[in-house]
Order: structure tokens, then sequence, then C-alpha cells
């Protein structure tokens, strides 16, 4: 193909050469071509790809038509079923119901409904009219040892960034918030001026104590006090780990690191901003209920919880055996599945670690009930969480209300281009880019998410009283089935059978199949 590019470029030149020679307005092909064949020219001779060396100016397409890939497919290969990490229907019903417009469907479910993993409602002939039901229920966060306790919606932003977001889909999520009445999570990336529009906020605080955090980079309790004790912040939420990657750091790559995040995050500006993978203000589950004591007092009595993606088990029954041991309670825990994924993360990270939601839920809430502490802590679901079904799954496994990241970027334009890390979001959301940044109008689009948010929760709520329920609370795991073989189904009740309360408390009780993690879990190390 080298020898090929060569002759033909000569030949190129030859003709144009005669052409010019004949009529001199035919130089203008000179003006052409003559780039090009020096484009050519310089792949053949350079040496860091192998197929634009073999290829001269061909082998540019390649990388090309790679790079559009992804548009190609969303737009004229993917069926309504394809699509990932959401297919083109989940999308669709965001969009709808963010706009307000029709969000019903014609001729059924495009749904294989005997495929092995197809779930479903299990509806009752003693359904309540939608009339008699609460609309927007509220659940109450809060425990014996908190003096703020918080009214909290079914369904809620989850945690991003600032950074990770840009400034004006920060503030269209907070005003979306404000209008709905719902809280907006801040994500590990601090607090900042766009998250104090009015809406509710849930101030996260990751590893790296972003907005409380010393120059060495450790925990500062003054910081803490100045943001926790603020009227807007209305619960603090320790974070473990996250879907996107458990075990991993936060990452916000240098190119999205302004001048205005570096002040807020209280760090330097021109480097990645990489959280550690694990706290340094305890190290013990011990150590953890001092801190939650120390932030519950610094914020003056607000719910503390604590988000977690679970992984290994006897760590989570560490902590519930240091609360019971402490008589020291979390408020809430928000529960992350490994499916979560707005944060740039490494893609073995993505796919292969963290306890996916549905198995997380049921885990986490069985070791609360089983330590005789559930009513004093709230499970809140994150992961992949958009429509009023994935709702009612969720707390039909044990969740006490619902949060949504992609969902919301969604109703604020995202279109799954999958450039998030790259600071090339072309909606404007995941982008530092001020160029793209404009394009997101935050009044227009707060009102698209205050929509999404309250359409998603009046249809769950429609769902549940189809079901003959009338309130969140009343959703247990009978609610739900699921085909697990073609010519099998069970409820979520059988495939995850709950624990006695209290079961865990003594080893005695201790069921056969919790034992050994619960032999291997101390209050004294994780």
């Amino acid at each position: 193909m080298r020898k090929a590019f060569l002759v033909i470029s000569i030949t190129i030149l030859s003709i144009i050469g005669i052409l010019v020679y004949v009529e001199w307005k035919f130089v203008f092909l000179l003006l052409i071509f003559i780039p090009l064949i020096l484009m050519g020219l310089y792949d053949m001779y350079q040496s860091k790809k192998t197929i634009r060396r073999n290829f001269p100016l061909l082998g540019r397409m390649r990388y090309l038509l790679e790079s559009i890939g992804p548009e190609m497919r969303q737009y004229f290969i993917e069926t309504d079923l394809d699509g990932k990490p959401f297919n083109r229907l989940q999308r669709t019903i965001v969009y709808q119901r963010s706009k307000k417009e029709n969000d019903t469907m014609p001729f059924g479910t495009q749904l294989d409904v005997y495929e092995d993993g197809y779930e479903w409602i299990n509806h009752s002939i003693r359904s309540i009219s939608f009339s008699k039901v609460d609309e927007n229920p509220r659940i109450h966060i809060g425990s014996s040892q908190c003096e703020k306790p918080y009214q909290a919606s079914m369904f809620n932003i989850s945690a991003m960034s600032f950074g990770s977001l840009s400034k004006n889909a920060i503030l269209a999520l907070n005003n979306g918030a404000k209008q709905g009445h719902f809280y907006h999570n801040t994500g590990e990336g601090g607090l900042s001026p766009y998250h104090l529009q009015g809406g509710d906020v849930v101030w996260n605080i990751g590893t790296g104590y972003f907005s409380c955090r010393t120059a060495e980079g450790k925990f500062s309790y003054d910081e803490y006090i100045k943001r926790a004790t603020l009227e807007y912040v209305k619960m603090i939420e320790i974070k473990f780990s996250q879907g996107a990657k458990p075990g991993h750091g936060g990452i916000l790559p240098k190119e999205k690191v302004t001048d205005e995040i570096a002040n807020i995050r209280l760090v330097s500006k021109g480097y990645d901003i990489v959280s550690p993978p694990s706290h340094s203000a305890f190290s013990t589950p011990l150590e953890l209920m001092d801190f939650i004591r120390l932030l519950r007092k610094g914020s003056g009595g607000k719910p503390i919880g604590m988000k977690i993606c679970i992984g290994n088990k006897s760590e989570f029954i560490s902590i519930c055996k240091a609360m019971v041991q402490t008589k020291t309670y979390l408020d809430f825990i928000t529960v992350d599945g490994g499916e979560g994924g707005t944060g740039a993360a490494p893609q073995e990270y993505s796919d292969h670690v963290g306890m996916p939601l549905r198995d997380a839920l049921a885990f986490v809430y069985d070791c609360l009930n089983g330590f005789g502490i559930k009513d004093q802590i709230k499970i809140i679901a994150s992961g992949k969480v958009i429509t009023g079904f994935d709702i009612i799954r969720c707390l039909s496994l044990g969740a006490d209300l619902c949060n949504s990241a992609r969902g919301m970027m969604f109703a604020l334009g995202c279109i799954q281009a999958l450039e998030c890390h790259a600071n090339t979001c072309p909606t404007g959301v995941a982008t530092q880019n001020p160029s793209l940044m404009k394009g997101l109008v935050p009044e227009e689009k707060s009102v698209r998410v205050a929509s999404f948010q309250h359409e998603t929760v009046k249809s769950a709520m429609d769902l549940m009283a189809s079901a003959g329920l009338a309130h969140p609370d009343d959703v247990t795991r009978d609610a739900v089935s699921t085909r697990v073989e073609r010519n099998k189904t069970q409820t979520f009740a059988e495939i995850y059978p709950e624990l006695n309360p209290g079961s865990l408390l003594e080893v005695s009780t201790v069921p056969n199949e919790y034992f050994r993690i619960w032999k291997n879990a101390s209050a004294d190390k994780f």
C-alpha cells in the first residue's frame, strides 16, 4: 500500500501538472492534493501507528470511524432494547417525563417476558385508587440520637461532584431539587456555591475530605463546622466507596481542574485529583463510631450516614458490631451497586469490582435486621434507578428510598455520548469547557429535573397502589417476582429469605450461611 500511495501521488501530481500547463485555472487542485500527499508522506515515516504507516492517508479513516462509532451505533444501528449502560427505551422514558410528554407506549411490551431475569410487580385484586395514596410520601431519616431529623423524598439526586459535572449542571440540579422538594447529594468533590441555591443538600465527604481538609489532606474539623452548619446542608454522608470504582479513590482528570474547583476542594491546580482509597480520619470500626459522633456534634445534630458499595461482607458486619457495642448509630446508609457509574473509572473496576445493587440491598437490610438496629437506620439505594419500577424493586429488597445519578443526567439532556471522562461532553453536563457549558441553560433544565423526579415518584406510587400498597414502608420482598429459569419464577422473598430480627447478636443464633463472615468480623478492625 505504501508503494501504491507513492504511485498514485506521482500520477495525480503529473495529471494536475498537465492540466495547469493547458489551463492555469486548474492550479486550485494543487491546494487540495498537496496537503493530502504531505499528510500521507508523514504517515509513511512516523513510527507510532502501524495502520497509518502501512496505509498512508487511508489509515486515518480507521481512527475517524472509531471516534464516531458510539454515535453511529446509537443513531443508526441500535434497537430500542440495545445500548449500554442504558438502552433507548430507558433513556426515552426519562426524556419524556422530564418534558412532561406522553410516556405511554402502544402495542405491548418489547421485553421477552420468558427470558431469565425478567421481573414484575405482583399486583393485587385489592388494588387501591391512586387518589387515596400519598403522591409524594416523605421518609423520616434520623435515629434516636439525631437531633435534627430530615423528611426525605422517595427519589433524589445521587452523588455527582462539581468538577465531574459542570457549573450549569449543578445549578440546574440544585434548583430542580428546590422546585421538587427533594435532596441533592454533592458527591465527594466538595460543597460549592452552586450547591447552595436553595435546594436541600446532602454533603458527601470522601477520603480526600474536599472542602473540609488541611493543606496535608487530613480532615479539618474547623472547615467542616463552617459548612456542616449551613442552612441548606440537611445531612452528612461519609463516603467509603462508590459503585463506579469501589476500593479505588475518586479521580478528576487535571483537564477538568479549574482555579475555582481547586479553591472549592482546597487543593492545588495542575494535577489529577485522586482521592486516597481509604480514610485517614479513622482506621477501625470503633474509630468510625467516634468520627460519627464528631460529625454529628459539629453539624448541630443533623443526620450522619455513609455511602458504601459492598465488597468484603465481614467488614460491613464489623461496622454493625461496632454500632451495637457502642450504641452509636448511623442515621442512614447509602448502598451503591457495582453497576453504578457516573465517575471516570478503570474498566476493570467498572466491570468486575463491587456487589451489584440487588444483592447488596438484601445483604445490608438483613444485617441491620439481624443486629436489631434497622429501626434506627434508613437504607438508600443507588445504582441504575430511573423508573418507578426500579424504585419498587429497591424498596422490596430493603431500601427505604432511592437516589439516581444518570437518570438526573438524562433529565439535564445527557445523550449517553460516553465522553464524561474526556471534558468533551457535547451536552455541557460533564465538562468544564465554557463553550460546551453554555449549551446547558440551568433555568430550563432545572424544570426538567423537577418534572422527571415528580413523574417517576408518581409512577412508583401508582404501581404500589396497583399492588394494594399505600406507602413505601408496605413494600416487602413478596411484592416483586423474577424469572430464574425459563419455566420457574420466584419472589424476592424466596430468593433472599429474610433473617430473623436479632439473629446476629449472639453466636448461638447466627444462621449457617452467615457464620463464617460473622466470626471473621470484629469491631476492632475492618
